[in-house]
């Protein structure tokens, strides 16, 4: 039987009377890349926000790690979010770093606070994490001395300190200029070649197509089409799909 990181049933999610997410089923095995796509206002970013415990579902089951997170729309309890919580982290559009904390602390707060670690060792992992993204010799900046790419860098060195997983990317590059792009991307491809467990949303559809093992297409809060990368981006069958692609 395969590892499923991430299992998610029937899942959908209201906004009053504006339904967003509409009965979207799909699974994550360990060590797979699955890429997200879709038009802006598809529900691609709510659903990273339900699976990350930042927006309730309106129902639907949703597993990390076989662990039930919410079913048939009525969650676990407390404890159990908590824990769930911890085996996935999430890498917004907008890096959303500590302003005053400077890059060292941005890495170091979490492990301390949340996984209780000393500051010593939060202090070796955040290196380790910093040298892994080239970028050692920013430890004692703020992040207003950094460009948007190293700031991401320092949010992507975040969520890997706490030892997710599973790892989401809500549209990493969105935020960022073209020639600051690549570096980010790259990151993304390192982390793919280390079989870590991924879920990205991204406009970048070569990206997605050389990197991801599995491509969902949404539009209109469901899933249109899903498979392969290279079924999806090359040969897609479904006319929204194409629609969607011949853009780019």
């Amino acid at each position: 039987m395969p590892d499923v990181i991430v299992n998610v049933q029937h899942l959908s999610k209201s906004f009053g009377d504006l339904e967003v997410i509409q009965d979207v089923s799909f699974s994550v095995e360990r060590g797979q890349v699955l890429g997200i796509i879709g038009p802006s206002g598809s529900g691609k970013s709510t659903l990273m926000r339900c699976i990350n415990q930042l927006e309730t579902v309106s129902g639907g089951t949703i597993e990390i790690c076989g662990d039930v997170l919410v079913r048939d729309g009525v969650y676990a309890d407390k404890k159990l979010l908590r824990t769930i919580g911890l085996k996935s982290g999430l890498v917004f559009q907008n890096f959303n770093l500590f302003p005053h904390f400077n890059v060292l602390r941005n890495i170091t707060e979490a492990q301390t606070v949340v996984l209780g670690r000393s500051k010593p060792d939060a202090e070796v992992k955040a290196r380790e994490l910093l040298a892994q993204m080239g970028l050692s010799e920013k430890e004692n900046s703020y992040p207003c001395e950094l460009s948007g790419g190293q700031q991401q860098r320092v949010s992507i060195a975040r969520a890997l300190a706490l030892n997710p997983q599973i790892l989401f990317f809500d549209e990493p590059t969105s935020a960022l200029d073209p020639e600051l792009t690549g570096e980010i991307l790259k990151v993304i491809r390192d982390l793919a070649e280390k079989k870590m467990t991924m879920v990205v949303v991204t406009h970048e559809m070569s990206f997605a197509r050389d990197l991801c093992d599995h491509i969902i297409f949404m539009a209109g809060g469901v899933i249109v089409e899903q498979g392969n990368a290279d079924s999806v981006i090359n040969h897609p069958q479904n006319e929204r799909t194409k629609a969607f692609l011949s853009r780019f």
